[in-house]
Parts: C-alpha cells; structure tokens; sequence
C-alpha cells in the first residue's frame, strides 16, 4: 500500500478496549490519537495506545519462524519450520505418551481472535491434562468465587461506573490498569464524574495508589489481609441489620455463622485498619443509594483470593446492589456465549501429578508447572508449547523455571520476540504484526461497562512470507491431531463451525461471510447472538456500535443446583477456618507486594523507547521509616524463602510501613529485546515460590514475606 490513509482499530494492549484512530503512510503508522467517534471510549486512549505503532514496527519482532541449533538460532521457511514441530511432538508423543505435553497460554491470548478461538481445540488435539495459563497468576479466584455463588465461572460482575453513587475499590489500580476484569475506557474519568454527580469512592489498598489519589478516602490496609476485613464489614452488616437483599439467595443463616467470629475488633490488629472504620465502610456502603464493591488483582494474587472475591459480591448481594443498576451488574454480549457449559460449575474432575492440585476450567495452577517438568516419572512434563507467554517471567518461581525448561526434549513457541522464555524453544513461530489481523474482543465484551461491539480488520496486508496467527494455530491444532504439517489448516474453523451450526441452527454456512477461520467464526456468532448483527453490519460501523446500558440479567446467568445466588458455598466456608488460623500466626516483619505501570503490561512492553523512563522504573518502593530503621542506602538485598534480588530503592510515603513494592514483568536479562535488556530490571518472581490461593490454585504474588537488608558495599554486585 502507498499513499496516506486513516484506518480504526480497537487497541488490544488492555482491557479498557479504547477506540484508536490511525494514520497509515503505506504500512506504517505515522500518528494515533484516540477515537472521538467512538461511543465507548469518546477519543480517550492511554500513553500504551499512542505507541501501538512503535510496538507493531518493533525492529526486534521476529519476522520468521526461528529453529535453534545447539546455542545458536537460523532461520527457517515454514514447512520447514512445522515439520520440525510435527516430528519432535511425535518423538515425545511415542516415547512417552500425550501427558507428557503440556501447553500455556500467556495474556495475549485472550486480545487476539484466533488466540482465544483455538485455545479450547489446541488443548484438546493436544490431548494432556497438563494445561497452564496466566489465569493462575491472576484472575482465577474471581471465576471460582462466581462460579460457586452462581453457576457460571464466566459471569463475572462489574460496576456499573457510570449509575453508581458510592464505588469501594479494594487492592485494584483502575487508574494505571484502565480496568481489570472490568472494561472501562477512561476509568480515571468515570471516577471523576462520579464524583462530580455527588458520589463517593473509596480506595483500600497497601499503597497510596493513582486511584487513591482520585478518591475521597484511602485506608491502608495489610496485604493478604482484605477477606479478614470483608468480613467484618459482612459481620457488622449482619449484626446491625443493615442488609437489603433484592435478589433469590440461600446459605444467608450459615453466612451469619460465618462472619460471626469476626468482629471488627479481633480483625483490626490483623489488617491494620481501626475497628471503628471498618464499622464506618460498613454503614457507608450499606446507606449509599447505589453502590458497587470492586476488587482486583491485589485481592486475586493473595492467599486468601478467592475468599476475598467471595466477600467482595456477598457484600454486593447484602447492600441491594447485585445485578442492579447502578451496583454490580453483567455485561450482554453481542456473541452467542458459546464457551459457557450448561452445568453447574465444578472443579477438580483431574489433579496434577505431583502436588496433586485440583484442575480448574480445565488447567492447573501455573505456580507448579516447574514441578511437572522437575519431577521424574510417568506423566513428567518433557515437551511444553507456549502460545503468546513468557512465564519465566510472569510466573512463580522464574529462576527455577528457566533452569527446568533446559531440560526439556522438546519445545515450540508462537511468540513474536525471542525472550527469557522463547529462549529455550527448538521453534519459534512468530504471529504477524498486530495491524496484520482482525480483532474482536470476545472476552472482553463479557466484563465492558456499557454493551459495546466494535470489529477491527487487518489494517496490512501480510507480507511475502508471512502466515496469520489463525494459520499458525491451525496447522499447529492439526500437528497435535496427528494429521501432520502438510494438512489443510481450514479444516479446523470449517470443523468448527459445523459443530458450531448445529448446536445453534439460526444461520447456515452459506451465509457467513469473512477472510478467514476466525471472520467466519466470528459471523456466525454475532448472528446467533442477542442483537441479531453481522460481520458486515459492524465493517459498516467502523467506530463501533453503543447497545446500550447494562440490564439485570441475573436469570439468565444463574445455573446453581438451588437456582439461587448461593451466599456460603461449602468449599469457601471450609476455607475459612485456613484464614482463621492465619490470623493467630505471627505478622511477617517484611511483606512484598507487586505493583504496576501505566506504560507497561506485564513483560511484553518494555521494548518500545517511548514507554521507557519516567515512572516506569524497576525499583523497590519502601517507607522512608523502614530505610531508617533498616539502615538502607540506595540499594537494598530482598531476600524471600525462594531467593534474593539486589534492587534500587524508591523511598515514598505512599506505601506503608511494612511493606515493600516491587513490579512484575522485569529481569530482562537474556532476551532478544534490546531496549528491554538496556533497562532490564530484575524479576520479582525470583522471590515467589509455589504458593497458592487453595480454592483457586492462583499463584501468590502479594503478601509474600521477606527480609531487606543493606548491601554491604552500598550498591549492587552485578549477581542478578
């Protein structure tokens, strides 16, 4: 393509699914600014959206498949490339089984249409148990917590931002984040207006965050302490009769047993927050109007996550605002939800082989992938495929991790960069670039603020050479399926689609329209879904179509054996008593906590020159009380039961005593990103050993005790 052109694209960078208006000069992107036109996101975009071009031109991003010789790496055509991946699959395969494969998808995968579509078919032709993915280092606690209290692990309730009139955030960073498990664009906007129509919001989190600042009120709070302090909002709530409840529940009496023994004044020692304002946030929240209790990934990522969401929506059920307007209440998207099962939720049906944890939406946790490579005997992982991941970096354990991974007989990667984990890879098969495909997001229309469908075609064309994700993905499915390299990659979208077409018979297949496997999938589902559109119908409306403000809808997504909201689920009441005793243990001198930046998501951002800088710094906040006390300088040794880190110290009041903060997605240490290297960092997963919430099996990353002490010789060894 030649000339100046303007194209609109949904950026894929995060879940705030911002509207984007691009100028193109052939095939580079020369401007972006935010969409005015979009109804959702009305021309905002964050600093990460302005840089989408930069990020899609990285000079560093593979542009071929990739296979290592030894320590070395050459390039290699891609039936080449794919017969090297179906003879070292097979090998594994017929030395030691299919459950000696596994398989993990990193966060990308759900802002990609073929990386969601065939997430479920590659696991499957894969044929192991062994499934990872980065929801165990993040957001598995919510869908456990929803699956047992409704039915449906996928129905996962936001704030209804835009009606509230009082808004809790506990643990989460909406500012910096833009919305996690909650699509809002602008979410720094929407808290100012809603103070601006009279509301109040509050921020419960160890640090004094962007979004505290945002608030009318801020309250620290101990990591890994909230489920204690939900509690005795629920317990005070109770024993005052401050309860409204509007929707169908059961368990309300075992809640009441529940809560009893956690008092505002045996909880205050243990979080850290004074038995009178627990009582003050209690009263508040049931007196407000509306309101909406919202936690996110400081609550996840702990001990005790899933408890904390549990608490987060009874708390929501018990002040009337469940499936409410203006409370917490569940998007409708535009696509039939076909990944949903019509049964009740339920979770260990498998259990891993080592530490024996029960399997959740069919994975197990990521913080025990390292066991399952590590661990001798049958069933031991010896070949690994990771689709759009990096989890030396992103999961616990990392050193270990990048240890275990060379011992493995055979590994493929579809990644774009070669990094700390790719690294270890026989192949690497690398997607085109982000502007080289459509984009949908199917998730992440299940958690928008406000029903909203926007469709994004590939705004360049694939070059001499290239293959589409969907391809990638295909032929990799079909690999697995024992079909071989050579065979027919739309065989797989057409199989689907006809299991697809006969469950929901509304449409036939010689009316979908699309370029490829995911075009037609996605055609097919937006015909089978409530609005009754098209593919077409949204290419015609380039800047997305408003369906309006969330409705309740809690009949639809209620799938209990009660056919009730269910307020005390027997596997989160016997988990209470494991809080219970941690409460009587002794406080942790030291606790680490993550954190993270406005200009950065995860590991997979710190290659672009223009995100680099500023506040974005791998550093490790502390209070100045606690350098004092220590005798710190500029550098500080952290130390944790799983290892030690070297770090540069960020001495701020906004963190409390106690507590230090270090951010996730550092430690770019061998990698083929070479702005990333020149600012490497360190990786706070070094310091994260195999913990998990027990309900969920989500990796702990907040809470985690350990020492800091001064480095002997002021600054740092270079050990890292």
């Amino acid at each position: 393509m030649t000339g100046t052109r303007t194209a609109y694209r949904t950026c894929p960078l995060c879940e705030a699914v911002c509207g984007l208006r691009l100028t193109l000069d052939g095939d580079r992107v020369t401007s972006v600014t935010g969409d005015k036109d979009d109804p959702f996101s009305k021309g905002y975009m964050c600093p990460k959206g302005a840089t989408l071009g930069r990020l899609d031109e990285d000079p560093d991003r593979l542009s071929g498949p990739m296979v290592r010789e030894g320590e070395s790496w050459r390039r290699a055509d891609w039936d080449e490339a794919f017969a090297i991946v179906d003879r070292g699959l097979d090998r594994v395969i017929a030395e030691h089984g299919r459950e000696a494969l596994a398989l993990y998808y990193g966060n990308p995968t759900f802002h990609t249409m073929a990386g969601i579509l065939y997430r479920g078919p590659l696991a499957m032709a894969l044929g192991t148990r062994n499934v990872f993915s980065a929801s165990t280092v993040d957001q598995m606690p919510k869908h456990v917590a929803s699956g047992l209290m409704t039915g449906d692990p996928w129905a996962v309730a936001v704030p209804d931002l835009d009606r509230t009139d009082h808004l809790l955030i506990i643990g989460a960073n909406p500012a910096v984040s833009n919305g996690s498990l909650c699509a809002a664009p602008d979410f720094p906007g929407r808290m100012r207006r809603l103070r601006e129509r009279g509301g109040r919001i509050v921020v419960i989190d160890p640090r004094r965050t962007r979004t505290a600042e945002l608030a009318d009120e801020h309250v620290f709070v101990r990591p890994g302490s909230d489920p204690a302090l939900l509690f005795a909002m629920v317990h005070t709530m109770l024993t005052e009769d401050r309860v409204t409840i509007r929707v169908p529940v059961t368990g309300l009496d075992r809640l009441r047993e529940l809560a009893a023994p956690f008092t505002p004044e045996l909880v205050a020692p243990f979080c850290g927050v004074e038995a009178e304002t627990i009582r003050r946030l209690a009263r508040e929240l049931a007196a407000a109007p509306t309101a909406a209790v919202y936690a996110r990934i400081g609550t996840c990522t702990a001990e005790f996550g899933t408890l904390a969401q549990w608490l987060v929506d009874v708390l929501n059920v018990l002040t009337g605002n469940f499936d409410r307007a203006g409370g917490v209440m569940y998007a409708k998207p535009a696509t039939a939800e076909v990944h949903k099962s019509p049964e009740p939720f339920t979770a260990g049906r498998w259990h891993s082989r080592v530490r024996g944890f029960p399997e959740t939406l069919g994975e197990f946790p990521a913080a025990t992938l390292v066991d399952e490579i590590e661990q001798p005997g049958p069933g031991q992982v010896r070949a690994l495929v990771t689709i759009a991941g990096n989890p030396v970096l992103s999961t616990p354990d990392g050193g270990r991790l990048d240890r275990a991974l060379d011992g493995l007989e055979f590994m493929v990667a579809v990644d774009p960069y070669l990094n700390e984990t790719t690294r270890h890879a026989d192949v690497i098969l690398p997607p085109p670039r982000t502007l080289q495909m459509p984009h949908y997001d199917f998730l992440i229309s299940t958690i928008q603020v406000r029903n909203y469908a926007r469709y994004s075609p590939a705004v360049v064309p694939l070059g001499p050479g290239q293959r589409s994700e969907a391809e990638i993905l295909e032929r990799l499915t079909l690999i697995a399926m024992g079909l071989g390299a050579q065979a027919d990659p739309s065989g797989l979208p057409e199989q689907m689609l006809g299991q697809l077409l006969s469950a929901i018979p509304v449409t036939t297949r010689a009316e979908l329209e699309g370029d490829d496997g995911p075009d037609l999938l996605l055609d097919a589902m937006l015909r089978m879904g409530p609005y009754g559109l098209t593919r077409k119908k949204l290419l015609d409306y380039p800047n997305g179509i408003d369906l309006g403000p969330l409705e309740p809808r809690l009949p639809e997504i209620l799938k209990t054996q009660s056919g009730r909201v269910e307020l005390a689920p027997e596997p989160l009441a016997e988990d209470t008593s494991r809080l219970r005793a941690a409460m009587s243990r002794p406080p942790a001198p030291m606790v680490l906590i993550g954190r993270r930046h406005l200009r950065s998501n995860n590991s997979w951002m710190h290659n672009v020159p223009q995100l680099t800088g500023g506040t974005n710094r791998c550093t490790l906040q502390i209070h100045p009380d606690d350098v004092a006390r220590l005798g710190l300088g500029e550098w500080a040794r952290i130390s944790s039961a799983s290892g030690e880190l070297e770090v540069e110290l960020e001495p701020t009041d906004t963190i409390m005593p106690g507590v230090v903060s270090l951010p996730h997605g550092w430690g770019h240490q061998r990698t083929g990103q070479r702005v990333a290297a020149g600012r490497a960092g360190v990786n706070v997963n070094e310091l994260t050993g195999g913990a998990v919430d027990v309900p969920s099996g989500n990796a702990v990353f907040n809470g985690v005790p350990v020492t800091v002490a001064p480095i002997p010789a002021g600054k740092p060894s270079g050990r890292n």
